[in-house]
């Protein structure tokens, strides 16, 4: 055993003996070099003053702590004009200056540190056979040095909240590394500018659109380029759209109201005419079969058509034979359903998706079935109604918020409902304006992701005359950041990717984590 503890310690500290005890293990060891370098002149020498005995920590042995009893040595300066006359030898590679846990105990203990923070780190640590106290790990972690980083030439610029609506702080990122590079304690714009003009070699900032980030890069670095960030853009036009339809409320509620009053009265005839599930089966049935005929043409045995379209080998048989698909011109037998389906499709286009509550109020009209026939009719119904705009109205009533009529109307027209293309209809009649500041909206999305800056230039014009006008007059004040914001691929994405970790960061140290314990675990972990 003492000869593996030889090969496992630093090549500057030799193993001499071993003391084991119940509760830990201690090892004696002596340094292995002749002579030592003093710390001030760098002088060497071999002159030996007197020893003393250091107790340092080691990393853990079988679930026992390990006790390292290591005999120092104390030198004399031969440099007679060196203010030091005696020192201690330096044993880098094992242990620090002044310290009293091994080199790698400290790693070990600070990657504990980082990992889990300042008291869960501690109870970790004690389980370990590694204590120390909670105390002792923010102390490492603020002995932590920050490595070093090359002069950014990219950065994306974001704040992040202090205490939420109060106070707010500002993360730096270099977006070609994906490395957070700086926390600051605020967003201050003398604040953000005095630390861009300690990088003149910044070509590109990345920002959102407030008027102190603009203001901190323009003064900052003059010579780099500012980019919006799009989501930010995006999210700005959400909410200048949604301002607007706060405004026009009572119209966009008019129309609502008129084109479900429409969809009821169309219920009435569709109640009136016949049923065309049975035709689109027979649809389905025909093209069916219809490839059942081109795989047996390419000579496809009946067992793996069957496989292929869903059936079985006899149907497909049967199929073949007929030379066509069966009609079943059976009429469709009656069902207690039938004579209340128009309430239900009244009450299910006025929000209501709740199967037990439409059972108990065609009850009340005389329905006799079970519960569970109104659910098949409500699974049923909801399969034939796009995922987005039953998301939208679904239990929703009579009036939705700005926010839903704005997320209803920016749909794309595949995704509509026949009541949500009523709705946009009406709306044209009352609130012509409104809908015309939607379709502006939509363009913009378009231009976007098309990356369309000259698209952008006659947006501008058509918007400022309109609803948009005061948004569109903000972003034209901001002209050079936006039309970058078309023709570079940066953005403050990955910012907002280190702020999550960031939150993360500060929810497990318990509110602890002041402003130099934050930026060290940012980023120096």
């Amino acid at each position: 055993m003492l000869s593996i503890l030889k090969t496992l310690m630093a090549p500057d500290v030799t193993v001499v003996q071993i003391l084991p005890a119940p509760d830990k293990i201690v090892l004696i060891a002596e340094p292995t070099a002749k002579a030592s370098a003093c710390p001030r002149c760098g002088c060497g020498s071999s002159r030996i003053h007197s020893h003393y005995v250091r107790r340092l920590s080691d990393l853990p042995w079988q679930g026992r702590t390990v006790e390292i009893q290591l005999h120092a040595r104390r030198f004399r300066c031969c440099d007679e004009q060196c203010c030091q006359q005696i020192f201690t030898e330096r044993i880098a590679q094992t242990v620090g200056s002044n310290a009293r846990r091994t080199v790698r105990l400290g790693n070990s203990q600070r990657a504990i540190d980082f990992a889990v923070g300042g008291e869960p780190g501690a109870r970790l640590s004690e389980k370990l056979a590694m204590p120390l106290s909670g105390d002792t790990v923010l102390r490492l972690i603020r002995k932590t040095p920050i490595a070093p980083f090359p002069n950014p030439r990219v950065v994306g610029i974001d704040d992040w909240a202090w205490r939420k609506g109060q106070r707010y702080g500002t993360m730096v990122c270099d977006l070609e590394r994906n490395q957070v590079i700086e926390l600051l304690p605020d967003r201050e714009t003398g604040t953000v500018a005095n630390w861009l003009r300690q990088y003149p070699d910044i070509e590109i900032i990345a920002r959102d659109r407030a008027r102190f980030y603009a203001e901190a890069a323009t003064r900052g670095a003059p010579q780099a380029r500012q980019v919006a960030d799009r989501w930010h853009l995006l999210r700005n036009l959400g909410d200048a759209l949604q301002t607007i339809a706060d405004k026009h409320r009572r119209d966009i509620g008019k129309a609502w109201k008129r084109s479900q009053l429409q969809q009821s009265a169309a219920l009435q005839v569709v109640a009136a005419t016949p049923d065309s599930r049975r035709r689109n089966n027979q649809v389905a049935r025909e093209e069916r079969y219809q490839e059942i005929k081109r795989l047996h043409h390419h000579g496809v045995p009946y067992t793996e058509i069957a496989k292929v379209v869903g059936l079985s080998h006899q149907a497909v048989s049967r199929w073949l034979k007929a030379a066509g698909p069966p009609t079943h011109d059976k009429p469709r037998q009656p069902r207690l359903i039938d004579a209340f389906e128009t309430q239900l499709e009244r009450r299910w286009l006025d929000g209501c998706r709740n199967g037990s509550l439409l059972w108990r109020e065609i009850r009340a009209a005389g329905f006799t079935g079970t519960e569970r026939t109104v659910r098949r009719w409500t699974k049923a119904r909801c399969e034939h109604e796009p995922v987005s705009v039953r998301a939208i109205i679904s239990a929703a009533g009579t009036t939705i918020s700005s926010r839903e009529y704005v997320r209803l109307l920016t749909l794309p027209v595949d995704k509509l409902t026949d009541h949500a293309t009523e709705f946009k209809q009406e709306l044209e009649k009352i609130a012509p304006a409104f809908l015309t500041a939607v379709t502006l909206a939509k363009t913009l999305s378009d231009l976007m992701q098309s990356r369309d800056p000259v698209g952008f230039d006659a947006w501008l014009l058509q918007a400022k005359t309109g609803l948009l006008g005061r948004f569109a007059r903000g972003l034209e004040r901001e002209g050079d950041a936006i039309r970058a914001a078309f023709e570079e691929i940066w953005s403050t994405s990955p910012v907002e990717g280190q702020i999550n970790r960031l939150k993360f960061i500060k929810r497990r140290m318990y509110g602890r984590a002041k402003q130099d314990l934050l930026r060290k675990m940012v980023l120096a972990a």
